[in-house]
């Protein structure tokens, strides 16, 4: 049992980025998949798909490369279970100059920073990715 999933996530992405891997399995969930999404949209990953399995399902994130570079370069988790951030939707960070993204969990579903300001809606800010 993980106290904190999406830090599980951040932490595969991470370790695969350093090893250079094509691709990454992790125990899906609704959350991962929207978090997934948002990677995909705003071009931080090449694709993601759910493979069935007998009890959870596995969710696999193909990670992006330009020559030979991964497109991510940092992930930062920012609520955790001890310490949850919550933020305005004034009050929203810009990631490293608006470069990267900040990703939250708002009453209208998992969002990223920009949808943020645009739907004028804040929420639990759960991670930054640049």
């Amino acid at each position: 049992m993980l106290t904190d999933p999406i830090a599980d996530m951040l932490t595969r992405i991470r370790n695969a980025i350093m090893v250079k891997a094509e691709k990454v399995d992790i125990p899906a969930s609704k959350m991962k998949l929207e978090i997934a999404k948002i990677l995909k949209e705003e071009g931080f990953i090449r694709a993601y798909k759910i493979i069935k399995d007998r009890r959870q399902g596995i969710l696999r994130i193909s990670l992006k490369y330009v020559d030979g570079e991964s497109v991510i370069s940092g992930l930062q988790k920012v609520s955790k279970p001890g310490r949850r951030v919550y933020v305005g939707y004034r009050n929203i960070p810009r990631v490293m100059g608006g470069v990267g993204i900040a990703i939250l969990s708002t009453p209208k579903g998992i969002l990223s920073d920009r949808v943020c300001r645009q739907q004028k809606v804040g929420g639990e800010l759960l991670c930054y990715i640049w």
